[in-house]
């Protein structure tokens, strides 16, 4: 059920720009109405303060005269009085009160008792004509109650504030404009370099062949480090693909190489008849290779298996036990070649998954075995929390060229690719370090080979 829209899901469809750019005017809006409200509320209170005290200082001299029977003081200019008795009518008046009561009878009625009264005739908006502030008071004169009204005119205070609320929606408004106008083109210059990558993208996945962002090398900001790390994703995707071009070339040849001498001894052997001899021969031979399709296909289906580190399952293993597992496959092969396998495991124990670490040392062995000369010698030691592993055999070593790719799938020594081996035991053996944690290295020890195995356990 499709949820109903509403003011997020909207704002949410807005272009990132269009969201910034409200962003800064709503919260621009927010700040100027605060900052706009403390002006207009202190100049309002200062304006107030002074009109109070002038009307507190008219009243004071308007009941000292009412109570010494005196002559009504003239006050501020445009204000006014009015005395009045407890039933309202007007007794005295001065300046332009005239004859009207300016309080209510209710008014009248709560002066006459004792409670002051204090209010605004008129209103700042709209703008209304005579706005005055009065305040009425109690007084006792010759033993009677009256009630003396002051009143000053508020239309300066008015006037004021109504410029003061003029000006201020206009800065507020001009600096909202200037405000959103920054925030846009701010927001466009910032969001410019991810519509250059995102152009870029979509040119690569369109078929693009320049796997590069034009990322500038004098900044280092947000969006620089987003090129930054994009063009370390493209180098990988880019080192991906040529490794999977590679991968696919070397794969197809060493497919076609079995597949071919199968179909030339199938063809050879129905060609004429032939003896029991000859076909067990042909037998041996189609064996041969259908077993190099399996080796082969096995050791691609375990590298791919290891490019996961989810299929590393670790636990404790004695060290003397796997390096025996490991090197007893191969003892019968040394013993018919006249080479001696000897090996060395320090007895303890190490956290790690022997299910591909035994069949990687096999590997390294059986390499020292074929291409080494002398003693292949396996040692095993920890040092701290790192498993260190070896190989070494006696022979001429590895050729120099040969070592920068020593771990790359179906690199072989030999130039022929028609020598024994799929070119995939040390690449087989460096995947199993990699789902490890751990490096191997394959060097030249001036004595022969060594392959070392460098592993967290």
């Amino acid at each position: 059920m499709t949820p109903p829209d509403g003011p997020r899901a909207w704002f949410g469809r807005l272009p990132v720009v269009t969201r910034l750019v409200l962003a800064v005017a709503v919260t621009m809006s927010l700040v100027l109405t605060g900052a706009a409200g403390l002006v207009y509320w202190r100049v309002r209170t200062a304006l107030d303060q002074q009109l109070h005290d002038d009307l507190a200082a008219y009243q004071h001299s308007l009941d000292r005269a009412v109570r010494a029977g005196t002559a009504l003081p003239p006050g501020p200019s445009g204000s006014f009085c009015q005395v009045l008795d407890a039933r309202g009518r007007v007794l005295t008046s001065g300046g332009a009160g005239g004859r009207r009561a300016l309080l209510t009878a209710a008014e009248i009625d709560s002066a006459a008792h004792g409670h002051g009264v204090r209010r605004d005739v008129g209103s700042l908006l709209p703008i209304t004509p005579d706005t005055l502030r009065l305040q009425a008071e109690r007084v006792t004169a010759g033993g009677k109650t009256r009630v003396v009204v002051a009143a000053v005119r508020r239309g300066h205070r008015d006037e004021a504030l109504r410029e003061l609320l003029a000006q201020l929606a206009l800065a507020s408004g001009l600096t909202l404009i200037a405000a959103s106008y920054v925030g846009y083109r701010t927001a466009r210059a910032a969001l410019r370099p991810v519509e250059r990558y995102r152009t870029a993208a979509a040119a690569l996945a369109d078929g693009g062949q320049d796997l590069r962002l034009d990322v500038p090398a004098d900044r280092d900001d947000e969006i620089t480090r987003l090129g930054h790390t994009l063009n370390r994703m493209l180098d990988r995707l880019e080192a991906s693909a040529v490794r999977e071009h590679r991968f696919l070339a070397d794969a197809s040849h060493e497919l076609r190489t079995p597949l071919s001498l199968l179909r030339a001894e199938v063809d050879v052997a129905l060609h004429r008849p032939r003896s029991a001899a000859e076909l067990t021969e042909t037998l041996r031979s189609v064996d041969a290779e259908v077993q190099r399709l399996i080796d082969l296909s096995n050791a691609l289906l375990g590298l791919e298996e290891l490019g996961s580190t989810d299929h590393i399952t670790r636990a404790p293993v004695r060290l003397t036990d796997l390096v025996e597992t490991a090197v007893a496959p191969h003892l019968r092969t040394a013993e018919q070649a006249g080479r001696a396998l000897t090996s060395d495991a320090t007895d303890t124990t190490a956290d790690i998954d022997a299910r591909w670490l035994r069949p990687a040392l096999g590997n390294l062995v059986d390499n020292a075995l074929r291409h080494g000369h002398g003693t292949v010698h396996l040692t095993a030691t920890v040092h701290g929390a790192r498993l260190r592993l070896r190989v070494t055999d006696e022979g001429p070593g590895f050729q120099p060229e040969f070592l920068p790719r020593a771990f790359d799938r179906f690199a072989r020594a030999e130039a022929s690719r028609t020598s024994a081996g799929s070119g995939l035991g040390l690449a087989f053996v460096h995947a199993v370090a990699a789902a490890h944690g751990g490096t191997a290295r394959a060097e030249n020890t001036g004595g022969g080979a060594a392959v070392t195995l460098d592993l967290p356990c």
